[in-house]
């Protein structure tokens, strides 16, 4: 039997009961011919195995229950006149998603190859899952779709940062009981405490129970229903219970739960904006218990289907070769009364649309879905009002970091009448020298505060929580519904969405093949308290390999950028933060760092990525004997002191000095886009010089990058090879061979004829690294020589 909260049951009339059946049995109908039909979509004639799929692919068990709530948010929309978005959690479901796109129309407006006719359910059933067709999850090709259903966790945080800002719309998200049990997902619940009824839009989370995943049962949805309610009113929502297996009485329950859910935000958003209540909202959400499978084969083989993990994926599973199985696939298909849900030409009637809406309004069509449509350029100041003044390298630091935050505090204040633009981080905003932001805009909160909080502000737009994958995920949402933010993190523990990036990266790639798709502004990561400055941290605190991650997918969406100074990192904020469809990977120290370059300088480097410091070298014009390389700002400072040893020690070393901003630049061009050509790349490190290349990370990143290359042979880098612990700020170069003194050895292990020559040299090289052992052991800090070094040159 249904179950509601409250007695007063929406009346639904016996027509709209009737119609709302229609469009439910219709998609059900279309969900069921996507995954076992090749021909006869409509039966016009006896099924046969011809007409069936060589390969039987795709997921019945959730899309009656997808299709039963996409039935009923089309109702509610069309009733009340929503703008709405729904973000289907189960994506595997997309059979069902699918079909109720073409049911509305918004299918075949997008393709029309596929129209809404009797060829064009031919062809909607035919390419589902199937060679050069569509995918069998819900995913970019899927029109009104935000979300990737490939993998779970991630539904309900991607509906809030689709939200945020949005106070027009409602977000749907539909959330399976498999899904639930995920740690992204988990966290997803607390999302609550952040969503201001003032500014943002509503989130309408669907908890659907059907009881089982691939082949176990799932947890939530054994639990009583009077434990499940005081988990839910814990995370501070307002479950409203549905829960039935008869289809007449479930139509009338959940017509009911949506009028309520609907109703109850409607006051609430109206006592925000309007009468200006502050207390919490206690959000309603709704929890929709029916049978996975449900109106599939009841029984298979002797075995249970219905209502069993059985019903996953395939319910029957040998019907080109099995007559039982397909007379039963042709009775389940019949069973809808397909006749009475589209006519002779294939189109659907009058009844099953109904309750469909119109225009922009249907969920396959809302530019919400497709907000390339709805972005705005980021107003993005001057850089030259930020920039930090140079007038010689090397003799002032600033914290890059901090001088960032200046710049994106005035974004966070040009932005705050259209309210496009967030900051999201871990707990780590103020850590990460961000705090000016502060300035413009707070931290959201709508739970308690007490006197001694700071900066925490119900309408604030710096989104601190400290789950990775709740911000990965609101960020996500958010640029995929129109606007911009960036996600400021700790270097080590950004590794925590590593799998979520790989999604989006997926996702950009595919969109991008899409012309339907507007492009989105660009997820921008700025990662900081870097493996080289967590020494006090330790080993815990330091891993670089986030760049290996990314700069291991589809190079036409990655970007990795290592600006060495305060201004170079402003140009590279300046370009990522104005960039569309890519994932740009920024990795900057907060600490105080060398000024190298001027604010024009930096922003000519930045536009080569790579290029050759002739203030740093000793080449005066001539051919260089040996190229020192650097990437990131510890690298730099290392081979700037190495080659500072090199001018005094051994001045007749014609030694060139390159940085590298971009590290795409070190592939060949025709694997990125932003590589560079051999002509290039060997004018810049020769084809037969050593090059000795200090680099932020695990070393062996920038001998894949490099492998092809001629001079490949000469390439030596140092870089992190975890060797990490507790320690000094120079101790961590040195544990890892990474040190100035360390450099100058190599550059006299690998010039020709240097060894002998400089045999001195590279023992008072040595000694340095003795010294320095010693040093630190007795003082705990690191080498005077070390600490108050500065470019002279």
């Amino acid at each position: 039997m249904p179950k509601v909260e409250h007695p007063n049951s929406t009346v639904l009339t016996d027509e709209e009961l009737r119609t709302l059946d229609a469009h439910w049995r219709a998609a059900n109908y279309l969900a069921v011919g996507q995954i076992y039909l090749m021909a006869n979509p409509l039966l016009t004639e006896p099924l046969t195995a011809a007409h069936i799929k060589p390969r039987l692919l795709g997921h019945w068990g959730t899309s009656p229950g997808l299709n039963l709530v996409y039935t009923h948010l089309n109702r509610v929309i069309k009733a009340r006149g929503l703008d709405a978005l729904c973000v289907w959690g189960p994506g595997h479901g997309g059979p069902a998603v699918l079909a109720n796109s073409w049911l509305e129309g918004s299918y075949s407006q997008t393709y029309p190859d596929v129209p809404r006719d009797a060829a064009g359910m031919d062809r909607l059933f035919r390419q589902f899952s199937f060679p050069g067709g569509v995918p069998s999850h819900v995913a970019p090709e899927t029109p009104g779709s935000i979300h990737e259903g490939g993998e779970l966790g991630y539904s309900l945080a991607h509906a809030y940062g689709a939200a945020f800002d949005n106070p027009d719309l409602l977000v749907a998200c539909v959330i399976g009981d498999g899904e639930a049990e995920t740690g992204p997902l988990a966290a997803s619940w607390h999302s609550n405490k952040f969503l201001d009824p003032v500014h943002d839009g509503a989130v309408l989370p669907i908890l659907h129970l059907n009881g089982y995943k691939i082949a176990n049962p799932t947890v939530l949805s054994r639990l009583p229903e009077s434990e499940l309610d005081e988990l839910l009113r814990g995370y501070g929502h307002e479950p409203i219970h549905v829960t039935s297996d008869d289809p007449h009485q479930v139509h009338r329950a959940m017509a009911d739960a949506f009028d309520q859910a609907l109703d109850r935000i409607a006051v609430m958003q109206r006592a925000a904006r309007e009468d200006g209540r502050t207390e919490r909202v206690r959000w309603p959400m709704i929890v929709l218990r029916t049978p996975k499978g449900w109106t599939g084969p009841a029984e298979v083989d002797g075995v249970p289907v219905e209502g069993t993990w059985r019903a996953h994926q395939v319910p029957l599973s040998a019907v080109r070769e099995n007559p039982e199985h397909l007379r039963q696939l042709e009775t389940w298909l019949r069973s809808y009364r397909p006749e009475e849900l589209f006519g002779a030409d294939g189109r659907p009637t009058a009844d099953v649309l109904a309750c469909v809406p119109e225009g922009t309004r249907r969920l396959g069509a809302t530019p919400h879905a497709n907000s390339g449509l709805l972005v705005r350029d980021l107003p993005m100041p001057s850089l030259d009002r930020f920039a930090v003044p140079v007038d010689k390298p090397g003799a002032t630091l600033h914290q890059p970091t901090r001088v960032l935050g200046d710049l994106l505090e005035q974004v966070m204040r040009d932005t705050s009448e259209r309210r496009d633009f967030r900051l999201v981080g871990p707990d780590e905003t103020a850590s990460n020298r961000l705090g000016a932001v502060f300035n413009a805009s707070g931290k959201a909160w709508q739970a308690q505060t007490l006197q001694v909080d700071e900066h925490l502000d119900r309408h604030g737009r710096v989104m601190e929580i400290l789950s990775e994958h709740l911000c990965q995920g609101w960020l996500e949402g958010y640029l995929l519904t129109g606007r911009h933010g960036l996600f400021s993190c700790y270097e080590a523990f950004v590794h925590i969405v590593d799998s979520m990036v790989n999604q989006h990266i997926k996702w950009l790639k595919t969109s991008r093949q899409l012309a339907w798709r507007a492009p989105i502004a660009s997820l921008n990561y700025l990662l900081t308290s870097h493996v080289w400055r967590q020494d006090h941290n330790g080993f815990s605190h330091q891993d670089p390999g986030f760049i290996d991650h990314v700069l291991s997918k589809s190079p036409e969406v990655v970007r990795v950028y290592l600006p060495p100074d305060a201004n170079t990192l402003l140009s590279v904020a300046d370009h990522v933060l104005r960039s569309r469809d890519y994932v740009n990977v920024i990795v900057a120290g907060k600490q105080p760092c060398f000024d190298w370059l001027s604010m024009d300088e930096a922003r000519a480097h930045c536009a080569r990525g790579a290029g050759i410091w002739d203030w740093a070298g000793s080449e005066n014009g001539g051919e260089p004997v040996v190229v020192l390389a650097c990437a990131g700002d510890v690298p730099t400072l290392e081979i700037l002191a190495a080659s500072d040893l090199l001018r005094r020690h051994l001045p007749e070393l014609a030694v060139r000095v390159v940085n590298v901003v971009d590290l795409a630049r070190l592939l060949p061009s025709e694997e990125h886009p932003h590589g560079m050509g051999d002509f290039e790349y060997d004018g810049l490190f020769t084809t037969d010089k050593p090059v000795i290349f200090a680099y932020h990370g695990y070393p062996w990143l920038i001998h894949r990058l490099s492998y092809r290359r001629t001079g490949h042979a000469q390439l030596h880098v140092r870089g992190y090879k975890e060797m990490g612990t507790t320690t000094t700020p120079f101790d961590m170069v040195v544990r890892n061979d990474m040190d100035r003194y360390r450099l100058v050895m190599d550059v006299i292990d690998r010039v020709p004829g240097l060894g002998v020559r400089a045999a001195a040299v590279r023992q008072e090289m040595a000694d340095a690294r003795t010294r320095h052992h010693a040093w630190i052991r007795e003082h705990g800090i690191d080498l005077p020589e070390v600490t108050d070094w500065t470019w002279t040159a």
